[in-house]
């Protein structure tokens, strides 16, 4: 019998890392024709028109029955219109992120979409979330640390004072028996981080190291998780996302090819500490 050597990933999601293929990483792809006709995407912004690059006054909302007869907008180039409909975005995206630490990610993360030219985005912050959500996840079901917990207190040759590498298929199996650290709880939906991350694409599980001592182990245990800040068609056409004008706005800024501000991939990384004992 042999020992598992570390650091050793455990855990890889279908879904691979550096995905730029995916719909939500498209940009610039579709006409005006398409956002209006296949997206029902015409009510816009409540500043200006994407489209006509015309600013929208009292007497000229697309939904009005005195449009266009009254208080014709100033026309504006289409650096203005972006930066108009970013700084509506970032506006809108306060009823996303009321309270917490993490409130502010969302306008940096939109500023990121407007000027970062597709680059990758970290933070800090994203890291003490992910963090913080793998140590609360108290769910004897769903935490994967509380079940690989389990798995090293169980597989451990105690012994030897080592983990089988014959057993390394069982901590993967125990991380499929859980639900991988996502921001789509309530308090998601108004600290920020359901609007900055929400679903994730992509993740791996490392471990990094573990020491055993007697009857008691710590392990090192790291998350890498990729997500991507853009929407797919999928998105937009779902009820949720297209009644808000918030998605309406990030979709044409993204996906109008006169546009074409380019979607990004997030990483976010986590080292969390397991400890335990022998299950005698």
């Amino acid at each position: 019998m042999t020992a598992l050597r570390f650091p050793c990933r455990i855990f890889e999601t279908q879904k691979r890392m550096d995905d730029y293929g995916a719909d939500d990483m498209r940009y610039g792809d579709l006409t005006e024709s398409q956002l209006k006709n296949e997206y029902h995407l015409h009510d816009v912004s409540t500043r200006i028109d994407p489209y006509t690059l015309t600013e929208i006054t009292p007497f000229r909302q697309p939904h009005s029955r005195f449009y266009g007869s009254w208080g014709a907008g100033a026309k504006h180039s289409t650096a203005e219109c972006v930066t108009i409909l970013f700084d509506e975005m970032r506006h809108l995206s306060q009823a996303f992120a009321i309270y917490g630490p993490y409130r502010h990610l969302i306008e940096e993360m939109i500023t990121h979409m407007q000027h970062g030219e597709g680059a990758p985005f970290s933070s800090p912050y994203l890291n003490s979330a992910l963090r913080m959500h793998i140590i609360n996840d108290r769910s004897s079901e769903n935490s994967t640390r509380l079940l690989l917990q389990d798995t090293f207190a169980l597989k451990i040759d105690w012994k030897n004072k080592f983990y089988p590498a014959s057993d390394k298929a069982e901590l993967k199996k125990a991380i499929s028996k859980g639900k991988l650290p996502k921001f789509d709880r309530f308090q998601d939906k108004i600290n920020g981080m359901g609007i900055t991350v929400h679903d994730t694409w992509a993740t791996h599980i490392t471990i990094e190291s573990l020491c055993i001592d007697n009857y008691h182990y710590r392990a090192r245990v790291k998350y890498t998780i990729q997500d991507h800040f853009g929407l797919d068609a999928y998105d937009i056409l779902k009820a949720k996302f297209n009644l808000f004008r918030f998605f309406r706005i990030w979709f044409v800024l993204q996906r109008y090819n006169r546009f074409g501000f380019k979607p990004f991939i997030t990483n976010m990384e986590a080292i969390t500490e397991i400890t335990g004992d022998a299950r005698r």
